[in-house]
């Protein structure tokens, strides 16, 4: 987790993709109310894309537990604007789940 996150900061696709597996799949959930895509996104290039993407100059990464695992939070302007969560299949990610839908993210507001 500390590797992906540190690979996220870095705003590095090559590294991120040195992290994820051939097949990994990102799935993300805008809820409509911000920008997501709309389906999976497939394969180690296209999700090291979808998820340096997110990342701005200004983002602050920190590792937390997500759902009671580790997970990345990724904070902006000192607010929450994404909480990604992996699935490790061996050595590398072979899942990425991202909210970015304010609604779901509204419990991590509230302790700011």
């Amino acid at each position: 987790m500390h590797r992906f996150a540190t690979a996220c900061r870095a705003r590095s696709a090559g590294a991120l993709r040195s992290l994820l597996a051939p097949e990994v799949v990102a799935v993300s959930d805008g809820g409509g109310r911000v920008a997501a895509a709309l389906d999976p996104v497939h394969g180690a290039d296209q999700v090291a894309r979808c998820v340096t993407e997110l990342v701005g100059p200004e983002t602050v990464l920190t590792v937390e537990a997500v759902n009671g695992e580790p997970g990345v939070v990724l904070r902006a302007v000192g607010s929450v604007v994404a909480v990604m969560s992996l699935k490790v299949t061996g050595p590398k990610v072979s899942a990425v789940w991202i909210v970015l839908n304010p609604d779901k993210l509204r419990h991590w507001r509230t302790g700011e």
